[in-house]
């Protein structure tokens, strides 16, 4: 893999908590094109509020979405009360959503993810792609606004990200940096982005969130799925075993430690839709493990598993650094 050419980025001045990945198939409906299941991104946005920032009160909520909504005659505006109240210091933290029913159709349907920018079908699909991923980010960064989270959607192509054969060589995090600095919280997304060598191609989330996290080396990093973590087969099977904990080795391979399975000669079955031009689950574990082998702590959780305290209270299942 290329290294990154750009040069090395100058650290945030507030030290990044957590990086927060919400999964696209908890926030959106899988089954239904281009549809955000509304109830999981309220809780979500909720949930995130409570967790990373300290002392906050939903009946005192500041909201930031001044936007005229669906049935509203006027827009909301709080001005008087912002006049009189300061904005919420949160936690330095970072959101990265994927794509769930955005995106995926468009991109699987025109190939993007395999490049040929210079057939009109994926140069028209590139841009079908980018669409849809870029509104479902500005649904995701209204959601956090109402709950006073101060966010600011970013695009990872419009930031110059680009790769290489599917591999990342260019991530320019300046301005992620200097969001965090003004007191912002960035919200990236999954992304059709420029290739050197095939033109054009898909960069997840998962990918996304691993680049973030060697970079700015956050406390720990949390995946919230629709499902309560990673299964020793599709959870829907019979007898899916629910996986408490991975150990991470050295050069990036991993084991389960909890709960001991019965046969550990069977591998860890992993299904990827159709229609996922990112690899699935399998590239969740990959990029996860690989975060964990920076010695970085990792949770993977069920959205509004954490209901009862902090987001980082609660981890249904992790990986560890194993220490060799």
């Amino acid at each position: 893999m290329e290294q990154n050419k750009a040069s090395a980025p100058v650290p945030p001045t507030k030290r990044v908590r957590c990086i927060v990945k919400l999964g696209g198939a908890a926030i959106t409906c899988k089954n239904k094109l281009e549809t955000i299941d509304e109830e999981n991104l309220t809780e979500v946005s909720s949930q995130l509020r409570q967790a990373l920032i300290p002392n906050s009160d939903s009946a005192k909520i500041l909201g930031m979405d001044w936007s005229k909504r669906p049935g509203q005659s006027e827009p909301p505006s709080f001005v008087d009360e912002f006049s009189d109240q300061p904005v919420a210091d949160s936690e330095s933290f970072i959101v990265v959503h994927g794509a769930g029913s955005f995106g995926h159709f468009q991109a699987s349907k025109s190939g993007v993810h395999k490049g040929g920018l210079s057939r009109p079908l994926v140069k028209a699909g590139f841009v079908a792609t980018r669409i849809s991923v870029t509104s479902l980010n500005l649904e995701i960064v209204r959601a956090l606004a109402r709950e006073g989270i101060p966010s600011i959607g970013m695009s990872p192509f419009s930031c110059g990200w680009s790769t290489c054969q599917r591999n990342m060589t260019e991530a320019d995090i300046s301005m992620v940096i200097k969001a965090i600095d003004a007191g912002f919280i960035p919200v990236l997304h999954g992304d059709a982005v420029l290739d050197t060598l095939q033109e054009c191609t898909i960069l997840s989330g998962d990918v996304i969130i691993r680049h973030l996290a060697a970079e700015l080396k956050p406390e720990f990093v949390v995946f919230l799925t629709d499902v309560l973590g990673v299964y020793d087969r599709p959870p829907v099977e019979p007898g899916a075993v629910l996986i408490r904990e991975i150990a991470v080795r050295e050069d990036g391979s991993w084991s389960v430690v909890k709960p001991r399975l019965e046969d550990t000669s069977k591998p860890v079955e992993f299904t990827v839709a159709a229609h996922d031009t990112t690899g699935g689950m399998v590239t969740k574990i990959t990029e996860a493990a690989m975060i964990a082998k920076l010695g970085i702590d990792v949770y993977i959780t069920k959205v509004g598993a954490g209901r009862n305290g902090p987001l980082s209270e609660s981890p249904e299942w992790n990986l560890e650094r194993q220490h060799t």
